[in-house]
């Protein structure tokens, strides 16, 4: 089994691995559990950090819940100590990873809070001190993630047994007890008779002294005089101990790894605590005589006072220093007091806020400037509580006869002003770190007596005087005040802080504000300056001199120089006021200027200087200036409202074509400006050259391109490039633009807007709703480019039109065909067309006797009272209940008679005039075998009573009882059918009268239109006329219908057609659209 320094290498290890190389959190969790629950002590087990010292030194109280409430502290100042460590191994690192500020609220108050806490960052490699933190060093790219990784695990595991420790968890807790005797349990200590001895250890580098102590078993008073004997014994026995260090060594025999808490006189053997309760755990050592070795408080302080008297801890660095040294052999920055940390000295009061002496704001102790009037914090220090006084470095005492103090060893803070004393490196106020101090010389005088000579006993006086650095840096502050304001005088002037600073190290002592002098004066030294430029002869320019010592070259010879007063100004602001200087160096930065203009290619020198003179010494508003004049020439050939001359093709010079065809038509390349030539110089060719630019730029394959310039219009069989060339989205038919145009224009004006379709394959079939209107829209947009105006205001107003004819309220009006939406709920409509009435529900010529009546009624009245409807006869019914579209709900007064496919002239919708079924090329019905034009009648429609003869008609009349005409009315025409009926004669569909040779019994009319009479009164009545079929009829309708006609096995003929027949009838009903009795 591998020892325990083993076990804690495998587990150190593995845990460094998986921090560094970015395992899993539970993973380094385990291992820092593991770490922390090994039965080590804390010097055994961190070898990094000092983590038996950072216990002890953070350590307070004077008893066990204070202690522990001590170390709760150090345990969240190393979870901050840790979140640095793994921002560091972490290979996505913060931005700001190389730094660690101090004035950071968190910092202050966690790690830098504790002892040992800066050592720890040091050992992270923060090791460089800046004035307001801690940084890696300048050289240093990346950190030691290695080294990291080990400390952070330390740190991480300490913390997981300081937490162990507060929560009663820990496994081992006699670890801590030992070096923290606030820890132990109060009933834990030794017994009267036992006998304490001082052990001094002397194996540790660090020079601590530990106590351990163990109680032994009691002893009953009765043996009294045993017990003297025995201590006595075992004084004797811990006195050799103490004098041979070879017999009795400071650690344990048995393990090696704690020191001796006991001595053993029987088997003289040193043991620990816990080695001692298991060996002597067996009966028959059970009655060993066993004495404790334990270091008492007194010694161990004298041991520590001695320790720390020969040496000193630098508070920066923590190198332990001997004590004759003055810098730190590490840092070499000066040794500091050391602060008691006795546990009855109190902690500084946290300082939660300041006023400010100015303005009297409660600011937060975080702010350095007032958030008000933005001063800086001055003035006392921080208040205290009287039960925590703060723990400050002594003042030094006054060293020369009284006088407040030495000059040399008061600091101001940089931040907030405020006057520190030395040996403090950090501000009392503001809590920043002092600047770096200057470096010592190699050999220290030796200090002066005088200093030495004690202060006399004189009377007090009033305040001592204000030595010389206090009112030159007063000085220093009222001057700059003083500038800082008339610097922001003058920017809200437009005076820059330049002019501010300059004009007044001119003016002097002159009370002019610098904005006045600027206004005033500074004009007339800029005219002085130029003037000083240009009454200097040429040759007194060239022998000039700068300020150090070079010579003006490069002077003109002929001529003098002007400068603007832009020029002047910036000389003056250049030469800090001098008006001498600046006239030198204004020609200097002339002559610069013009010799640059001269490499640009403007040689001569007059208009150069004339040019900046203009541009106040800019080079490039100079160079706009002489660029212009050369400009001119193509600005008017760019703005002349002349057209560019056409591009000629036949010019020799094919090149010089090439570029005007690449420049004025942005082709992409140089070969398709050649191929565009060629095809342009070909003898066959009779495209224009817009054409062909528009082609070579799409393609740069010539046969295609030759295709696209030769498409066949297949209406006027002409040629013409794609281009050209004009199609709808609903199929791939081209056209002319001349052909198009033509076909659209005619469709508007002379046919239905459902007529506007391609002209070519006659699609889209626009009957369906869904495709009309998405099929308009992309319509309209190449009709408005192609119509003229008045040609596709009337497309827009049918195209209205048609989306009016879906609205429930549209009408059309019986007298002029116009039609228009009506919101009124009487029954006469004035039409806003022709100013005409009809009825809104019957559709008929409005009357006053139609006036209180409903329309069955004034139908009625009309058929019994007007002579003239009279005189009609069947005729003038067959009018009044003539064709309505479904879909526009349009009249017409025209007979059902002849042929059933009707088209309604308002919105070309295809029906049947007898069911009001559409008629379609694409059926919607299931299983429906027909092609072409069709519609599904239902077997009431007069598409199939129509074949039926008169007299069956009457008697299906007379099965159900409903009365029906024979005779003519009195007064009516004989002879000829007066029914009104479209007729479809050369492509016209006038409507006209039937004059069909009437029958006798047929009241008047044609057998044609009687049966239509006949029909109309069976679907007004609602009447089935399967009653009539023959056996051959109903087996017909019932396949028509898909109605099962399967016979049953031995059923008569009579049972099977009788069942037949009322399936049939319970199955299928009547037309729902046939029009009914009104």
């Amino acid at each position: 089994m591998p020892s325990l320094s083993e076990q804690l290498q495998e587990v150190r290890s593995r845990a460094e691995v998986c921090l560094y190389s970015g395992g899993r959190v539970a993973e380094v969790r385990v291992g820092v559990m593991a770490m922390a629950n090994l039965p080590l002590p804390p010097c055994s087990k961190y070898c990094h950090i000092t983590a038996e010292t950072m216990a002890i030194e953070n350590s307070f109280g004077s008893n066990r819940k204070e202690t522990l409430a001590s170390l709760q502290r150090l345990s969240t100042a190393l979870n901050i100590l840790e979140k640095y460590g793994c921002n560091l191994t972490n290979p996505n690192r913060p931005k700001y990873w190389r730094t660690v500020k101090h004035n950071n609220p968190v910092f202050r108050a966690t790690v830098d809070a504790i002892q040992g806490g800066r050592a720890v960052l040091c050992l992270y490699g923060y090791s460089n001190q800046q004035q307001d933190g801690l940084s890696f060093p300048d050289d240093v790219t990346d950190p030691d993630v290695g080294r990291v990784a080990a400390v952070t695990l330390e740190v991480m595991s300490l913390r997981m047994e300081l937490e162990m420790l507060t929560k009663e968890a820990h496994p081992h807790p006699e670890f801590y007890e030992r070096i923290i005797p606030t820890l132990r349990h109060k009933d834990v200590g030794l017994n009267t008779d036992a006998v304490v001895c001082h052990f001094s250890s002397s194996c540790h580098s660090d020079g601590q002294t530990k106590s351990l102590a163990l109680p032994l078993h009691h002893h009953s008073s009765r043996g009294g005089n045993q017990s003297l004997s025995t201590t006595h014994q075992s004084l004797r026995n811990i006195q050799v101990c103490s004098t041979s260090s070879n017999k009795h060594p400071e650690n344990c025999t048995i393990c090696g790894i704690f020191r001796i808490s006991a001595h053993c006189v029987t088997c003289l053997l040193g043991l620990c605590s816990e080695c001692d309760r298991l060996y002597h755990s067996y009966p028959e050592r059970a009655h060993h005589r066993r004495t404790v070795v334990s270091s008492s408080s007194s010694s161990s302080s004298q041991n520590k006072n001695n320790h720390s008297s020969s040496t000193w801890r630098c508070l920066h660095c923590t190198k332990v220093n001997p004590v004759h040294c003055v810098l730190c052999e590490e840092c070499e920055r000066p040794r500091l007091e050391l602060i008691s940390s006795k546990a009855d000295e109190s902690q500084p009061a946290t300082i939660t806020e300041w006023q400010c002496k100015s303005c009297t704001m409660v600011n937060a102790a975080s702010s350095i400037l007032c958030e008000v009037c933005e001063r800086p914090r001055l003035a006392t220090r921080p208040p205290v509580t009287p039960s925590h006084p703060p723990i400050t470095p002594p003042r030094p005492p006054a060293p020369v006869l009284g006088m407040p103090g030495d000059p040399d060893s008061q600091w101001v803070c940089q931040f907030c002003t405020y006057l520190n004393y030395s040996p403090a490196t950090v501000c009392e106020m503001c809590d920043l770190a002092r600047p770096e101090p200057a470096p010592l010389p190699v050999r220290l005088r030796p200090p002066s007596p005088v200093r030495r000579v004690p202060a006399l006993p004189i009377k007090p006086k009033g305040p001592a005087p204000e030595d010389l650095d206090s009112w030159r840096q007063r000085l220093m502050k009222e001057e700059g005040l003083k500038l800082i304001q008339l610097i922001r005088d003058g920017e809200k002037k437009g005076v820059s802080p330049e002019e501010v600073y300059t004009s007044m190290r001119v003016a002097g002592d002159s009370s002019i504000l610098p904005c006045k002098w600027l206004k005033t004066e500074l004009p007339l030294l800029l005219d002085q300056i130029s003037t000083l430029v240009t009454t200097s002869p040429l040759s007194s320019r060239s022998r000039d001199t700068k300020d150090d010592g070079k010579e003006v070259e490069g002077a003109e010879k002929e001529g003098v120089v002007q400068l603007s007063r832009a020029e002047a100004k910036q000389a003056w602001l250049t030469a800090g006021g001098d008006t001498e200087r600046a006239a030198r160096q204004a020609l200097r930065d002339r002559l610069s200027k013009v010799k640059e203009l001269s490499a640009l290619g403007f040689s001569d020198e007059a208009p150069c200087n004339e040019a900046l003179r203009q541009s106040g010494g800019e080079v490039r508003g100079a160079l706009a200036l002489l660029q212009r004049p050369l400009l001119e020439p193509f600005h008017k050939h760019i703005w002349s409202d002349k057209p560019e001359p056409p591009v000629d093709i036949h010019h020799p010079d094919k090149q010089r074509i090439c570029r005007r065809l690449l420049a004025v038509y942005n082709l992409p390349s140089w070969g398709r400006c050649e191929l565009a030539l060629s095809l342009l110089l070909e003898h066959s060719a009779t495209y224009s050259l817009e054409d062909v630019v528009q082609a070579v730029r799409e393609s740069h394959d010539r046969e295609f391109i030759r295709r696209v310039l030769a498409k066949e219009c297949p209406i006027c069989l002409s040629v013409f490039p794609h281009s050209k060339m004009q199609s709808l989205t609903s199929c791939q038919c081209s056209v002319c633009c001349g052909c198009f145009q033509q076909h659209f224009t005619i469709a508007v004006r002379d046919k239905h807007i459902r007529d506007m379709v391609c002209p070519v394959c006659w699609e889209p079939n626009i009957n369906d709703p869904e495709h009309l209107n998405s099929y308009f829209s992309t319509l309209d947009i190449q009709l408005r480019e192609c119509l003229e105006p008045e040609v596709y205001e009337l497309f827009h107003k049918k195209l209205t039109e048609q989306a009016l004819i879906k609205d429930p309220k549209f009408l059309w009006c019986c007298h002029c065909s116009y039609g228009f939406i009506y919101d009124g709920d009487q029954l006469k409509v004035t039409c806003f067309q022709c100013r005409n009435s009809f009825c809104a529900q019957c559709k008929k010529p409005w009357e006053s006797q139609h006036a209180g009546l409903s329309c069955e009624q004034y139908q009625s009245w009309k058929r019994e009272n007007d002579p003239e409807y009279q005189r009609q006869g069947l005729a003038g019914y067959l009018r009044d209940n003539g064709i309505t579209c479904p879909n526009c709900r349009f009249q017409y007064a025209l007979s059902k008679g002849g042929c059933m496919h009707f088209c309604c002239s308002q919105c070309r919708y295809q029906f049947c005039s007898g069911c009001n079924n559409p008629f379609h090329t694409t059926c919607a019905v299931d299983e429906c075998s027909v092609s072409g034009l069709h519609a599904h009648h239902p077997r009431d429609c007069l598409f199939y009573l129509r074949d039926w003869e008169p007299a069956r008609l009457k008697t299906l009349l007379q099965n159900n009882g409903v009365t029906f005409n024979t005779e003519p009315p009195p007064g009516t025409q004989t002879g000829l059918c007066g029914v009104i009926e479209q007729k479809d004669e050369g492509g016209q569909q006038p409507d006209s009268d039937c004059a069909a040779q009437t029958q006798p019994g047929h009241a008047g009319l044609c057998e044609k239109h009687y049966r239509e009479y006949l029909v109309s009164l069976i679907n007004s009545h609602s009447i089935d006329p399967a009653p009539l079929y023959s056996s051959n009829e109903l087996l017909l309708a019932c396949r028509r219908y898909k109605v099962e006609d399967t016979r049953r096995e031995g059923e008569e003929s009579f049972t099977y057609f009788s069942r037949l027949l009322q399936k049939l009838m319970d199955e299928e009903p009547l037309g729902d659209k046939v029009p009914r009795k009104k």
